[in-house]
């Protein structure tokens, strides 16, 4: 019998880029068998799956491109994927020719048609996938990450992502209870959702005739059988009315986490960026997604030093912080993306007041953050174990998304046990089951 052929795969970037990564596996795995290897050297073929929201990704490709041709077999394929690949296109091609095929964010199913094709090129951001069923691959067997739109409607001005995705099109609801319905089958009892915005679903779909929307989405996921726990990521502070955030706290499987991504708390950046909300409606969210749902947390993106940005601009943001109290913090300095507004205004902050601000914003947060976690201690939380680690240590998330590991083996895995919290981090807690 012929052996697998050895797929080596790099991703890098959002949860949608690791979906898409396990999406290419399924689909070359229905046309030859692959093993996923981690040792470069043995791959016959190696994908790098890219993210372009920030400059740093792109400089690294071209470096990884060549790191990766010195050491591959001779043999070996190199697929270049993913965000970077829908805007560089031909380019990544040009400044390396060792690369044997670009795929873009948006043409991922069809993975199967360039990868024996010398120095194919399919980067369209029109083409809809929106109706095609993926093979069936999951690198996680007790959770599942489902997509339930591509592309993004916003044209938020720092952000390259409508360029390299293309419009939003909504995945009609039936195809994704399917999906769901088969990972859980296989064990899984989480779901996450992905979509750039989750709560814009149902705005449009492709061919579909179909009325329903982020709400009623909820509901019926919330039907299938076996299925405990729903995660979505992420939504937008625009689309969240009080149905959602009623749905959000009141629904039993719906987790009690939820990233509502700010940006900045100044009104005039936020109207800059083209984000459609103010400082005011940005906190009265979060103060009903608190009232409703008191144990929720709550964590968000922030930019800091956007083009024109002031002190004040920045102690708004500051006062955000303080108000919301986030449980998890994402935070950059602002790069400008090619394809973006942004990129072209003229009032660019100074590198080094936008890193002293960085510096102060995640400083705060890290004080704030060892408040949360030291109030930890000794409460009793509700853990899906769905990974063993090293040292006889089993790890898995409260339904709030706090990280938990605790002492145990495999048998731990896909069950859902009560832990008491015996030692805090910030990244995560110590636990013993009760």
């Amino acid at each position: 019998m012929p052996s697998h052929k050895k797929l080596f795969i790099e991703t890098l970037g959002c949860a949608m880029n690791v979906r898409d990564s396990e999406h290419m596996i399924a689909e070359l795995n229905q046309k030859e068998s692959y093993e996923i290897t981690e040792n470069l050297k043995d791959a016959d073929l190696i994908i790098i799956n890219t993210c372009s929201v920030r400059e740093k990704p792109v400089a690294k490709l071209f470096s990884e491109i060549g790191v990766f041709n010195k050491h591959k077999k001779p043999s070996a394929k190199i697929g270049v994927t993913g965000c970077t690949a829908s805007h560089l296109g031909d380019e990544i091609i040009k400044r390396a020719p060792s690369v044997d095929f670009v795929l873009g964010a948006r043409n991922v199913s069809k993975i199967t048609k360039v990868v024996d094709k010398k120095h194919a090129v399919e980067v369209s951001t029109d083409f809809d996938e929106s109706t095609y069923a993926f093979g069936e691959y999951r690198s996680n067997p007790f959770k599942a990450m489902v997509n339930i739109s591509i592309g993004c409607d916003k044209s938020c001005t720092f952000c390259i992502v409508p360029a390299t995705r293309g419009d939003e099109i909504s995945i009609p609801s039936d195809l994704i209870v399917q999906e769901i319905k088969k990972a859980v089958v296989t064990g899984a009892k989480e779901v996450m959702l992905l979509g750039q915005n989750v709560n814009n679903y149902g705005r449009r779909f492709g061919s579909s005739e179909e009325s329903c929307d982020f709400t009623q989405l909820l509901q019926k996921i919330s039907k299938i059988e076996g299925l405990e726990r729903i995660r979505f990521t992420s939504p937008h502070p625009l689309h969240m009315d009080d149905a959602f955030i009623q749905e959000f706290a009141s629904n039993p499987k719906i987790c009690k986490q939820i990233h509502v991504p700010l940006q900045s708390g100044s009104t005039k950046i936020l109207k800059e960026m083209k984000r459609g909300y103010s400082k005011e409606n940005f906190i009265n969210r979060c103060e009903k997604i608190r009232t409703l749902c008191p144990e929720a947390t709550i964590s968000t993106d922030i930019i800091v030093g956007f083009p024109g940005e002031t002190d004040e601009d920045f102690e708004d943001t500051m006062d955000v912080l303080e108000q919301v109290r986030f449980e998890q913090l994402f935070s950059f300095k602002y790069s400008p993306r090619p394809h973006t507004e942004a990129a072209e205004f003229d009032n660019q902050v100074d590198n080094a007041v936008a890193g002293e601000r960085l510096t102060r914003l995640q400083a705060r947060h890290t004080e704030i953050l060892d408040e949360i976690m030291d109030a930890q201690l000794g409460k009793v939380h509700k853990v899906y174990f769905d990974e063993l680690k090293p040292n006889g240590r089993v790890s898995g998330r409260s339904d709030d998304g706090k990280l938990f590991f605790v002492e145990g083996s495999e048998e731990l895995l896909g069950k859902i046990v009560d832990v008491k919290v015996i030692k805090t981090s910030r990244g995560a807690l110590d636990g013993i089951l009760v």
